[in-house]
């Protein structure tokens, strides 16, 4: 159920999904962590939906990648080229 207008956390899986079609575009391995975040942009010229995947790899600063679109609503073509365009 949604509180406030707001639309539920995306589902686990969903997420850890995203997280591995990251991961294996960036070359990403175990020592590297991720979290994979849902937002919703208040900026008029976003899409509505944002997903946010972090890259924390170790002795490197944090990455952002931004994909247009809900975490469940993504593919693995649209994370992967987020993911090389960031690199």
């Amino acid at each position: 159920m949604a509180l406030f207008g707001r639309r539920p956390r995306p589902e686990a899986e969903a997420r850890r999904r995203v997280e591995a079609w990251a991961r294996a575009a960036g070359g990403f391995g175990p020592d590297t962590a991720m979290t994979v975040s849902e937002i919703v942009c208040a900026d008029p010229a976003c899409p509505g939906f944002e997903t946010v995947i972090l890259v924390l790899a170790p002795g490197r600063p944090t990455r952002a990648v931004k994909v247009a679109g809900a975490v469940d609503a993504l593919d693995e073509a649209t994370v992967a080229a987020a993911v090389s365009a960031g690199a």
